[in-house]
């Protein structure tokens, strides 16, 4: 065992951290395995046990107070870029056929849609500028 450099120990240990990394999707294995790395270098550049052992617990401790928060905050904000047709909702159309609460046709970003009024009671005319407020099916549902 003394054979072995430290360093080599803890480019192992590195690599033993990475498997639960990619095993589990934990982004924490990944930082404790980046203070291994930072470990290896310690031992390395000829750094004692204590000064190995300080080093890890330090990158890795630093790696998660700073890493962690970041990536939380990212993973709980809803995505920029809406596509399909929750890009849709929101958006302006013509009406081409009479639309109330039984039917009719829009035109809406370029292509010609059904539509219903989501107002029971109200009817739009050919021509009118109307806004979606959802899509149901292949409906739109307009006010």
């Amino acid at each position: 065992m003394n054979d072995i450099d430290a360093w080599v120990w803890w480019l192992v240990g590195a690599a033993a951290l990475g498997i639960p990394l990619v095993v589990t999707a934990m982004p924490e294995f990944g930082m404790l395995a980046a203070g291994a790395v930072a470990a290896a270098v310690a031992a390395g550049l000829g750094g004692d046990i204590v000064v190995q052992v300080l080093v890890f617990a330090v990158v890795s401790v630093a790696l998660i107070a700073v890493v962690r928060p970041i990536a939380t905050r990212h993973r709980s904000q809803w995505p920029q870029l809406v596509t399909g047709v929750d890009a849709l909702k929101g958006r302006q159309a013509v009406v081409l056929e009479r639309v109330d609460s039984t039917g009719g046709r829009i035109k809406l970003a370029g292509e010609v849609w059904s539509a219903r009024a989501l107002d029971t009671g109200r009817a739009y005319e050919a021509g009118q500028q109307v806004d979606v407020v959802d899509i149901e099916g292949a409906t739109a549902i307009i006010m």
